[in-house]
Order: C-alpha cells, then structure tokens, then sequence
C-alpha cells in the first residue's frame, strides 16, 4: 500500500525546497572548530536561499579518528556540542543534516542528525552497514532500521556512506514513502563509482531525489574523492561538485516529482511475488 500511495501522492502546485550541500575538509578531531565551520557553513547556505543543508558523514570530528579519539569525542544527542547545533539552525532559518559519532551507553555509533529550521531534533539515524576495518574499530553500535520522516511537506530520510551502496536501503525507504533521502559519506579512492553511477542510479531506480554530501582533501592517510551530488528522480544529476571544497543547491520540485512517479510507475508496477526470498 505505501508503494502505491507514494506514487499517486499530489503535491500543490510550484511547491518546492531548496537543498544545499557543503562539500569540505572539515575539522578533523576538532568538534569545536567543526561547530564554527557549521555555523559559517549554515550563514552561507541560508544566504543563498537553501531551505535545508547538508554535510559529510561524522563531520563535527572528521571520519578517520581511530577507536580511542572516536570513543574520547563522542558526543550525546542531548548534550552542549548538538545543543549549540540545533541553535545554528535556528538562527539561520534552516534545517541540517550533519554526521557526528554518537555516544550510545559505553558505544560508539556513527550517527547523522536532521534537525530542523527551529532547531528541533527531528531524527537521529545510526549508519547501518560498517565499511571494513576503519568502522568497525571505531563503531560498536549500529542501526537497525531506516525511518522516514515528514519535513516540509515532503518525506525525507537518511543513510549514510556505505549504507547507499546497498539497493536494500534506498529502497525501503522508496517503499515507505520517501520522497528525499539524505546522505552524508566519507567517501574514497577507489570508488568513484559509486559517486558517478551507482548514486544517480539509485534515485532513478527509487524514484527520489537524493543529496550525496562527501568529503574533499584528506585526513590521517585516508584521501576523499569528493564528486557531491544532488540528483532528481529520473536520474539527473541537478548539482555535481568535483575534488575541492564547494557549495551546491539543487531544487526539491515536488511537482516534478509526481510527474516523474505518474509518467513512469516503477515502484507501483513491482511484482514481489516474483522476486522470492532474499538470501540472508
């Protein structure tokens, strides 16, 4: 049923939001002075008109931090460095999207917030799917769900880097009703791929948009490719950046998206009953 109501959904006529990405090298190890370059980050975003804003995965404290330095800098939703966050949003008009390592108990999750135009925490997503050594060093928690919430007259939720690279995730999001999907990444050499192809793939296969915000530059011997990116639902790339730092915005045309899901009912015109099981 979700499948079918997302597709035939009516949104008002011109209704849109404007989605901004700041590609960065961040502030690594630094929570402090990440705060500062988010606040500076945020003004500019809000100056340009972005209705929401969105950064690399753990970017208060950059990604190659190492089990000691992660577990050291981790930082509780509800504590000073969020709370100081939530009114940056506030002040400027504008909702973000922002990884952080998350203290859960005497864990470590990697963790991404959305917090809204009035600084209220909306959702806090957990990255589900651990890349390699690097995030299972740091990480001991890990997501096991993919929430999609109502912002702004549209559906939107969250995954994180690798997360995206599993149709899985993309999906059953498309399947609740997710109309934007937000994903902060850290992503490096040699998977270009997965921001040329597979990241324009995944919202034209969903039928979503979808803004890819990754880091540039390099911290602690790990290299970031950057190649951001803000697609459409048939697949258009609105917005692409290249290596160096940079700002991006793309419109969320939700009439644009309608159209797109009446034109071509992929979602709607799925047959499970074919597929069968998924192997464990």
């Amino acid at each position: 049923m979700a499948i079918a109501s997302a597709a035939r959904r009516a949104y008002p006529s011109g209704m849109s939001v404007n989605v901004a990405i700041c590609q960065t090298e961040g502030r690594f190890a630094d929570p402090d002075a990440g705060l500062e370059l988010l606040a500076q980050e945020t003004a500019a975003a809000a100056s340009a008109g972005a209705d929401l804003l969105v950064l690399p995965e753990l970017f208060l404290t950059g990604y190659n931090l190492g089990p000691d330095r992660a577990r050291a800098l981790a930082m509780n939703c509800e504590g000073p460095r969020i709370e100081r966050a939530r009114a940056v949003a506030r002040e400027a008009g504008i909702a973000l999207c922002f990884g952080f390592p998350e203290q859960v108990g005497d864990e470590v999750a990697n963790s991404a917030v959305l917090i809204d135009e009035v600084g209220a925490v909306r959702l806090i997503y957990r990255k589900a799917h651990l890349f390699g050594d690097v995030d299972r060093g740091m990480f001991g928690v890990t997501g096991d769900r993919f929430p999609v919430i109502a912002w702004r007259g549209l559906s939107l939720g969250i995954a994180i880097c690798y997360d995206i690279e599993f149709p899985e995730t993309a999906r059953m999001m498309a399947l609740a009703g997710a109309d934007l999907v937000l994903v902060p990444t850290a992503l490096m050499p040699p998977y270009y791929v997965v921001a040329d192809a597979l990241v324009p793939a995944r919202a034209y296969e969903n039928q979503i948009y979808l803004a890819y915000a990754n880091h540039c530059g390099s911290e602690e011997g790990l290299d970031y490719i950057g190649h951001s990116s803000i697609c459409g639902p048939d697949g258009a790339v609105l917005a692409k950046a290249g290596t160096a730092p940079t700002r991006l915005m793309a419109k969320i045309d939700l009439a644009h998206l309608a159209e797109v899901r009446r034109r071509d009912p992929l979602l709607a015109d799925r047959r499970p009953s074919l597929y069968g099981p998924i192997a464990s």
